[in-house]
């Protein structure tokens, strides 16, 4: 039996699709359980199926639930997204990362690799905040302009540095609405790329050969090392690496001119490199998503569980902190105020 739009039985919520009428039953049965809804959300953002879910449910409440059920529950989460995604900001933010990840997403009946990128904000006190998540197939220019207009429109006003991953048109997109922003490409992502074109035997020792290029004392003490590097046998042999980084080299410069304690923590990258491992243990479960909302569920209950282990900033921002307040004096005042 079925039946449809039905509204008391699931928190008067109006459904345009089927639902089993057994669930029907299951809230008025599950009132010996506070919290069964959060239980379930809990399981969805610890990267469970439905089909988990349902098992669990059945295992350990004795409770058959339909997909179409949990799915009316976990739905509840996209209001959350959309009140989450439009929040104010910051005026000023020191320090923004832009990194994406990859996730298997069906669309059109196709299961198609989507990027799902993601802003994170560090504010003056070290603490950190996603600004944003958004999800796209096809990156360029136009789309990291929208993405900067919504950051505007939601208060931000200025950001002091922003550390990208390369991606063409992105430098151009944060200048156009962040004119005075510092942008850095983010040297794990050119080292990464670098190693793509290097054999596996190889990785190590040219991977310790670029080190003199990123570590030099100063821009020009870079470039000489990238000059060196690509005479050496290693440059020679994988030309490609020399060409990258040449290619890049606008965005490199700025790294150059921040002493040891910023340039550590636009280096490591540790936060959004730890976000990133997160959201990836959540995705890896779920093989591929059904539609958009479903990856953007889970991916946002997976970031609330993250942002409740961000307590401290990290060790260096009490140094980078007072290396901001001189490179960039008034613009960082603001972001204290």
């Amino acid at each position: 039996m079925v039946v449809r739009f039905v509204i008391e039985a699931l928190d008067g919520r109006l459904l345009d699709r089927p639902v089993h009428a057994f669930d029907l039953a299951i809230r008025p049965r599950m009132s010996g359980f506070p919290g069964f809804d959060d239980r379930i959300i809990s399981m969805y953002a610890h990267g469970m199926s439905v089909r988990e879910i349902q098992g669990h449910l059945l295992e350990i409440y004795g409770v058959e639930a339909s997909p179409d059920l949990i799915s009316v529950i976990t739905d509840a989460v996209l209001d959350e997204v959309a009140a989450w995604q439009s929040r104010p900001l910051e005026a000023v933010y020191p320090v923004v990362f832009f990194d994406a990840l990859r996730v298997k997403i069906r669309d059109e009946s196709v299961v198609r690799n989507k990027a799902v990128h993601i802003a994170l904000g560090v504010r003056a006190d070290g603490t950190k905040e996603v600004l944003g998540l958004w999800i796209e197939q096809n990156e360029g220019a136009k789309f990291w302009l929208r993405v900067m207009n919504e950051l505007r429109h939601r208060g931000v006003e200025d950001i002091l540095l922003a550390v990208v991953d390369g991606l063409k048109g992105f430098p151009d997109a944060i200048r156009a609405v962040f004119p005075e922003a510092l942008v850095q490409t983010c040297i794990v992502h050119l080292l990464r790329h670098s190693l793509d074109f290097v054999a596996w035997k190889d990785r190590k020792s040219v991977a310790t050969a670029l080190k003199d290029i990123y570590r030099a004392v100063d821009a020009e003490a870079g470039k000489a090392a990238l000059a060196a590097f690509a005479e050496s046998s290693w440059g020679r042999k994988y030309a490609a690496i020399v060409q990258s980084w040449e290619r890049a080299w606008e965005e490199v410069i700025p790294f150059y001119a921040f002493p040891a304690d910023v340039r550590k923590l636009v280096y490591t990258t540790n936060a959004i490199e730890a976000l990133n491992a997160k959201l990836r243990r959540a995705v890896r479960a779920r093989g591929h998503f059904p539609n958009d909302d479903a990856a953007l569920k889970l991916l946002f209950l997976a970031l609330n569980r993250a942002e409740k282990e961000w307590i401290m900033p990290p060790r260096e921002w009490s140094m980078a902190k007072a290396q901001f307040a001189i490179l960039f004096g008034d613009r960082f005042a603001r972001a204290t105020v």
